[in-house]
């Protein structure tokens, strides 16, 4: 037969429900008053990250932005006036992101910021963010150091197909034109190759000496000294 319950026990039941409601309530007002003010937003690298962490953590985005490490992996961006098309970033990517289109120019078109002459035109220079896995591996190849990655870490789009950022300044007109005159060169070189048997003329046989050369006759057999 169960023992009815103490009034007691109840009344201890009662008591350490509000001791812990009034302990949660405590904590939550004391966050409430301390949150009357915004954190300072500061950088992971600064020595006093982690002091001052009372108020509120929320910032207001995109209005307030939190410190990006210089040495962030994020959004690809080329100079293309320094790039000189050599096509090793296009190589060494690991998922093909980068699509170059290199056209030869028929004399040098300029130099780079570090005085590397420019013999190539960028017809294209497309790279699709969508499939990058932002290894860096191009920018470490990059001769000229024109392909960076920046600090521009939110360019979230509803369509996929705006993450293939093209960089090259070319028009049709002038990619066109560009075309014609490499065409032009080509051909130029080839018609002026002289074609083998046709050009080379038969080399004069060398003349024959005009004088025969002494020959000494024989003497007679020298005979030993008489003893």
């Amino acid at each position: 037969m169960e023992r009815p319950q103490k009034k007691s026990s109840y009344i201890n039941n009662i008591a350490r429900t509000i001791r812990s409601l009034w302990t949660g309530l405590r904590i939550t007002m004391t966050h409430l008053l301390k949150s009357r003010r915004t954190q300072a937003v500061r950088a992971i690298s600064e020595y006093n990250y982690f002091d001052g962490r009372t108020g509120i953590a929320t910032i207001q985005y995109p209005y307030e932005m939190q410190p990006v490490p210089d040495i962030g992996r994020y959004r690809l961006h080329n100079e293309i006036d320094d790039c000189i098309v050599c096509d090793k970033c296009a190589k060494i990517c690991p998922v093909n992101c980068i699509d170059i289109v290199p056209i030869k120019a028929t004399e040098e078109i300029g130099k780079t910021s570090d005085g590397t002459p420019k013999r190539i035109y960028a017809a294209t220079f497309d790279i699709d963010m969508g499939k990058c896995c932002f290894c860096g591996l191009c920018t470490t190849v990059c001769p000229t150091e024109c392909l960076t990655m920046t600090k521009v870490y939110d360019f979230s789009v509803t369509d996929i197909r705006e993450h293939n950022f093209a960089f090259a300044e070319m028009s049709e007109e002038e990619i066109a034109d560009k075309k014609k005159k490499l065409e032009d060169y080509q051909k130029s070189k080839v018609s002026t190759i002289p074609v083998r048997g046709e050009t080379d003329e038969k080399k004069p046989a060398a003349p024959k000496p005009s004088f025969k050369p002494k020959i000494k006759p024989p003497g007679p057999p020298s005979q030993p000294p008489a003893s």
